[in-house]
């Protein structure tokens, strides 16, 4: 079992506290991943997980034992950088089997080690190679053999495919889940690209400011957003946001903006009157409808068509905020149209305007 529990850990730099009390627990085979803009600590997380970086408070456990004072080697981790940290003077066989030839292992349990952790990766036509000789992409493999071969309890990925193109992003993505699938061994994974986090984690761990902002699935976290900074952070396109009135009606709710009102239910929110919300609402979920649509709409005049391949981003304001439809490309509006946008009220999100957190029951 290599479970993870971090309990009220914290970490300060003088007065600076850039990590605050944070608690998770990762479950034995877990795959999680931190994510967050850059400077929001989840980097400074995995190095406390991995011993490069010491706790100022709380307590680490990793598969049941304390660590917060043990060296990283007597952590049962292995850890991949984003800029790989191989050794350029060796060959690839040479910089996957360096951990073992320190340890004093058997050259014939070496050579078995190497043998499987290759073939695994697509690594045995290269062996003989110096890294300057290897892709991006090949160079990264190399350094995930080289974390494999120690047969840790955890993978600890620092912004792994970070330094690779958008290509060989998509390819290594698949690579590491497939990778997971076959060793089921606990990974945690920091990056602030929200396709890496939805694509691969189990969980995935949104932090903003040294804080957890949310816990939970991809679709969780897309579908459910708690607070405003995850509902703006996850998505692409973003989500479009607009500041309203909430006033009760003898049917339900009217939103009211500066220019229009909506009508809705509420049924599924904790609304008041004479509170400020905002409203959010996701691009694909906000599309063109003719005059018998029944629903909630907008109106407003297409200034600008993105084309993105099989779907047109057509932008146009309301209340002086810029907003976004997501459409197939085959229905691209002419620029200067002015259309109706239509959306139902399930897929509305409304949260409060001070404190940002979700109202949703």
């Amino acid at each position: 079992m290599a479970g993870i529990i971090c309990k009220h850990i914290n970490k300060k730099y003088g007065e600076l506290e850039v990590v605050e009390d944070f608690s998770l627990e990762v479950a034995d085979q877990e795959f999680i991943v931190f994510l967050g803009p850059s400077g929001c600590g989840k980097s400074t997380i995995l190095r406390m997980l991995a011993g490069l970086e010491d706790i100022t408070g709380g307590d680490l456990l990793i598969g049941g034992q304390r660590m917060n004072d043990a060296e990283p080697g007597d952590r049962g981790i292995a850890m991949v950088f984003q800029n790989y940290a191989l050794y350029p003077h060796m060959t690839i066989r040479e910089n996957i089997a360096f951990g073992l030839r320190r340890q004093k292992t058997p050259e014939s349990e070496i050579d078995q080690r190497v043998g499987a952790v290759t073939k695994t990766l697509g690594l045995k036509p290269y062996l003989g190679r110096k890294p300057t000789a290897l892709s991006g992409g090949q160079q990264q493999r190399v350094a995930i053999a080289r974390a494999m071969i120690k047969t840790p309890d955890v993978f600890l990925f620092d912004e792994p495919l970070s330094n690779l193109d958008a290509k060989l992003r998509a390819h290594m993505r698949v690579e590491i889940a497939r990778l997971h699938k076959e060793l089921r061994t606990t990974s945690v994974y920091v990056t602030h690209d929200q396709m890496e986090a939805m694509t691969l984690a189990d969980r995935i761990v949104l932090l903003n400011a040294g804080r957890i902002e949310q816990i939970g699935t991809p679709e969780e976290i897309y579908s459910a957003p708690r607070t405003l900074f995850v509902a703006g952070f996850i998505g692409t396109p973003a989500m479009n946001f607009l500041t309203l009135r909430p006033r009760r009606t003898e049917t339900g709710w009217q939103l009211c903006g500066d220019s229009f009102q909506l009508a809705i239910s509420g049924s599924a929110f904790d609304l008041h009157e004479g509170q400020q919300v905002i409203m959010g609402l996701r691009p694909s979920r906000l599309r063109p409808v003719d005059a018998g649509f029944s629903g909630p709409s907008v109106q407003g005049e297409v200034s600008l068509t993105e084309f993105h391949g099989d779907s047109v981003l057509a932008s146009f304001s309301l209340d002086g905020v810029d907003l976004g439809s997501l459409m197939p490309a085959e229905e691209r509006p002419r620029e200067g149209a002015n259309l109706t946008f239509g959306f139902a009220e399930e897929d509305i999100h409304l949260f409060d305007a001070g404190s940002g957190i979700s109202l949703r029951c």
